[in-house]
């Protein structure tokens, strides 16, 4: 079983925080750092039974969905990977907010070796740069994205290479 935390506290009420949640993956997202990742896409607005994910990997869909407080998606893709991940907005003391991230899965054949090896990696980063962007809106600055680990780096490097590598084949398959 894999369960994967992050947060962050921010110095607003969580109304003033409701589009973290509810612009996702609309033109107007505050929270995903499509700047540097794949875009999240939808086959329709955000609501339940929405289906899609980001990059060619990763898919889920919209299981439960609260405006302003959380939603919760159940992962369809990678083969694998059995189980969801959340986004939440909590209410502190002070007019303060927690936004959360979550993942709780079973992981199974080739995935219990690539989370701790490459995905967790992948995800760790691209959830921080998220958390990183939402203080920024929140905080009416310019986001600047945090430099990638070493091994982040070669990661992306190796899969932007495979990518290339497919782009070619397929294109050398239709000449």
């Amino acid at each position: 079983m894999v369960t994967n935390i992050h947060q962050r506290t921010l110095n607003a009420p969580i109304e003033n925080l409701a589009p973290l949640i509810d612009q996702l993956a609309s033109s107007q997202d505050v929270f995903w750092p499509l700047e540097r990742w794949p875009a999240m896409q939808f086959d329709r607005p955000l609501m339940v039974g929405a289906v899609g994910g980001h990059g060619s990997m990763i898919g889920y869909v919209v299981e439960s969905y609260q405006p302003g407080r959380e939603i919760l998606f159940r992962f369809t893709a990678p083969e694998g990977i059995v189980g969801m991940h959340k986004l939440t907005l909590e209410a502190l003391l002070d007019g303060k907010t927690q936004i959360k991230h979550v993942i709780e899965a079973q992981l199974e054949g080739k995935m219990v070796w690539m989370w701790p090896v490459v995905i967790r990696f992948l995800h760790d980063a691209l959830v921080e740069d998220g958390m990183d962007k939402a203080e920024a809106w929140f905080e009416r600055r310019i986001w600047k994205p945090r430099a990638f680990s070493p091994w982040v780096k070669t990661l992306r490097w190796m899969m932007a290479r495979s990518r290339a590598r497919a782009a070619r084949k397929a294109q050398n398959a239709r000449v």
